[in-house]
Parts: structure tokens; C-alpha cells; sequence
């Protein structure tokens, strides 16, 4: 019997016990470990929470931990209640699928300001994870700007200029619709680098921010290359410019009939942040593209801004004893290997890139080499004790051990809190998680 410790369960941590149970079928028993007391990782906290339909994916998750040879095994954080030596103790394989759940830091003075946000911490408080449950953002500003070119930014945008109603069938978490009720927001800069040839948008999440009932998208139409030149972009980006173009072709009148307007500022490079204790403005740098990097011009100006939510990417969270790669912001490894024994998969492994599908053949390159190394015998002795060894040593440390079982109890409770025309409403605190899962 393989006995494989999985650490992350978000979607690189159950395709990879997927491709395991796959490989190895009744001969494996699959450990899938959170810190957190619930699973799905970055679909129940990343994911926006009007886009329900790629939620769904979860059920195929749900179908790998319903396995008798897979178990979850949440509230425990490896560093913290285990150590990764101890681990290996007790599993022939350790695979890290931690994901990026922390912010990337633009470095800007300023950044320390009240009401500037990065997007890990924003998009964590609408969608109720407990770390960011209390991040108390204010509203009150009619000036917000998003930094970032990615359907990250589309995300935090649409989120703060839909109307309640557009909430409907949305599991946004109630302090967030709440704080949004409130909203007295008039306008959100969309702030970029680089020009409409080099934006990471994809055509759907574009295309809802056409169709917001409240808000309008503008962009100038001096930003906009020559219509020639978008044929040579991929069919996808392509699709994306086209997006931008018919924004741009938005009469004035159109845009005076909605509330909110939601400008692209484009060729632009956040220099600084200015305010006495909470952010009041950001001083922004003009840029040229060339050979498809940002180059400063030196030309200045300054952006009102009462709140500002930074979208330019993720990092993984060190974890003691796993050699971590601090430029690339996830863990140091070759193809997936860290040490014998230890290996990453997903944003742990590569960075924040790709799509949630991109992580199922990374969770089967990785057990490929997983059973590679077994076969060879460079990973040691056999006859590990698996999750036996684990729940002895978490009895020994009082560990509160949320099992697959307990979800579901929490998922259950969560469900018959929802408001109307919700799906649920999350609990965003841990001790109540645990306790519906009593």
C-alpha cells in the first residue's frame, strides 16, 4: 500500500489525488490536508461568487474525496500542528498543492495606507475567508482604482459596481453585500502598464462588464492599435480587443445614463500613493510598449483615488523546511520535484498562471513522477503507516481533525443560512465552522 500526503485541497490538490487514485487504484491511501476546516481551496474562496457555474466543478472533487481510499483531513497546518519531517515519517510522498494564496507587493510608497488593498485580501473578505473576514473596507469614496490587466481586476471591479439585484444566485458573503449596500462609488479606474495587445482578460469576464445594469465601461479610443493589427493576436485576446473596441465605440449619452463609470486607464504605472492616513490619490507614470514591455516615459500625473485594490499577482506561502524560491514567489523545484520525496504541483510548483483546468495534467505529471521515484527506490523504506500514524499523532496533540463527513455537516448548515436566492452563506469564522461540523 502507497500512502500520499497531499497538502492543499483546492483544485490542484484533488486532481492530483484523482491522478493517484488513477495510478495506483486500491493499492493507494491518499491523504488531502488544509489548514482550513472546509476543502476547494481558491473555488470557495477565489472564484467570484457570481460566477457559480465554475464552482460547480467542485463536485467533481467532491466524486475523488467520496473514494474509499481518499480522505480529507482539515484544521491541520502543516509547520504549525505537524511538521513536513513528521510527515514523511508516516507518507512515501508529500505533495505540496498549496496554491498563492497571498498578495504580490507592487513595493510602493504609499502601499501601508489605509484602504489600499491587495487582491488576495479583497477578494478574500467578499467571498468569506475567515483570514479576511474583518478587512473593513470603505466604501464611502466615490473614486476606486484596480490595478492589474487580469480577470482578477474584471472581478474586484464588477463586484463593486453591480446593483444587489445582480446578486442574485451569488454566494457573496452577507458583511460584503452589506458594505456594498452602502457602496457611494462613482467611479473605478481600471490601471494598466501595458496597452489592449497585452492584456490578460479573457472575452466572457470583458463581455460582463458590458452588461452591468448600473455601470458602463469606457476606453479611449487613442489607446486603441490600428483594427489591422488585432489579427495577428490569438483567437482568445483577439476576442478580448473586440470587447475593448465596442467599449470605446460607447456613445457619451449612453455613459451619462449609468452611475458608475468604469474607466480603462491604459499605458499607465502606479509610482506612488499619496494621503495623510488613508489613501487620497496615486501618482501614475505614462508608458510605451516596446517589444512588449512597459517602458516608463517619465510623463506624470495624479489619479484621485479614496480606495485602491492591487491585481498584479499572487505568491505561495513559505512553509518551514521547504526550500522556497523567493524571486518566483512559490516553492524551489525542478519539473515538480523539491526534494526526495517532497514534491509541488499547481501554483505552488509553476506560479499563478494557467486556468483551474490547467492543474489537472500538472496533478498527473506530478504522480508520474511520484511513482517513478517509488519504483526506483530513491525514496527510501517501505511499510510508512500512513494516515494510521497521523491520527495517532493527532491524538497524542489534541488536534481537532475535521473529516470529509464534518464538511458536509458544515456545507448542510451552510446552506439552510442562505438568503433568498443564495446558494448559502458561508461561515467566515473557524470556531463556527467547526461547530456546525459537531
Amino acid at each position: 500500500m502507497r500512502h500520499i500526503a497531499i497538502v492543499g485541497s483546492g483544485p490542484a490538490g484533488y486532481y492530483t489525488a484523482e491522478a493517484a487514485q488513477k495510478h495506483w487504484g486500491d493499492d493507494v491511501s491518499i491523504d488531502v490536508f488544509d489548514m482550513l476546516p472546509v476543502p476547494y481551496g481558491l473555488i470557495r474562496f477565489g472564484v467570484a461568487p457570481d460566477h457559480q457555474s465554475i464552482k460547480g466543478v467542485s463536485r467533481r472533487y467532491e466524486k475523488t474525496a467520496l473514494n474509499e481510499n481518499v480522505h480529507f483531513i482539515g484544521n491541520v497546518a502543516i509547520g504549525r500542528d505537524i511538521s513536513v519531517a513528521e510527515l514523511q515519517e508516516f507518507y512515501d510522498a508529500v505533495i505540496f498543492a498549496t496554491g498563492a494564496p497571498n498578495d504580490r507587493s507592487l513595493g510602493l510608497e504609499g502601499e501601508d495606507l489605509a484602504n489600499v488593498f491587495g487582491s488576495a485580501a479583497f477578494v478574500g473578505w467578499y467571498n468569506g475567508h475567515p483570514q479576511f473576514a474583518d478587512l473593513d473596507p470603505d466604501l464611502s469614496t466615490k473614486h476606486v482604482v484596480v490595478i492589474g490587466m487580469g480577470n482578477v481586476a474584471l472581478d474586484v471591479a464588477r463586484i463593486l459596481a453591480k446593483t444587489e439585484a445582480e446578486f442574485e444566485g451569488a454566494d457573496i458573503v452577507a458583511h460584503a453585500l452589506e458594505t456594498l449596500r452602502g457602496s457611494q462609488i462613482e467611479k473605478i479606474t481600471i490601471l494598466g502598464r501595458r496597452g489592449p495587445h497585452q492584456i490578460m482578460m479573457t472575452p466572457k469576464e470583458l463581455g460582463e462588464l458590458g452588461a452591468l445594469e448600473r455601470a458602463s465601461p469606457r476606453v479611449d479610443k487613442a489607446d486603441l492599435p490600428d483594427e489591422a493589427e488585432d489579427a495577428l493576436l490569438e483567437p482568445g485576446l483577439r476576442k478580448s480587443v473586440t470587447h475593448l473596441r465596442s467599449f470605446a465605440a460607447i456613445p457619451e449619452d449612453m455613459h451619462a445614463e449609468k452611475a458608475i463609470e468604469i474607466e480603462f486607464d491604459m499605458f499607465a504605472s502606479p509610482v506612488r500613493f499619496t494621503g495623510a492616513d488613508r489613501v487620497e490619490s496615486i501618482l501614475v507614470e505614462r508608458t510605451k510598449v516596446e517589444a512588449g514591455r512597459a517602458i516608463a516615459t517619465g510623463e506624470t500625473y495624479e489619479i484621485p483615488a479614496g480606495m485602491v485594490v492591487s491585481c498584479i499577482g499572487y505568491r505561495t506561502s513559505p512553509i518551514p523546511d521547504v526550500p522556497f524560491d523567493e524571486r518566483a514567489g512559490r516553492f524551489a523545484n525542478d519539473e515538480g520535484r523539491i526534494l526526495p520525496g517532497i514534491y509541488c504541483v499547481g501554483w505552488a510548483r509553476r506560479g499563478p498562471s494557467g486556468t483551474i483546468g490547467t492543474n489537472r495534467p500538472d496533478g498527473y505529471d506530478v504522480i508520474e513522477k511520484v511513482a517513478e521515484d517509488l519504483d526506483s527506490g530513491i525514496l527510501g523504506r517501505k511499510g510508512k503507516t500512513g494516515r494510521e500514524g497521523f491520527d495517532a499523532l493527532a491524538s497524542e496533540r489534541n488536534l481537532d481533525v475535521v473529516r470529509f463527513r464534518d464538511w458536509k455537516k458544515i456545507e448542510e448548515a451552510e446552506e439552510q443560512a442562505a438568503r433568498e436566492g443564495a446558494p448559502r452563506e458561508k461561515f467566515v469564522d473557524i470556531e463556527a465552522m467547526i461547530r456546525a461540523s459537531r
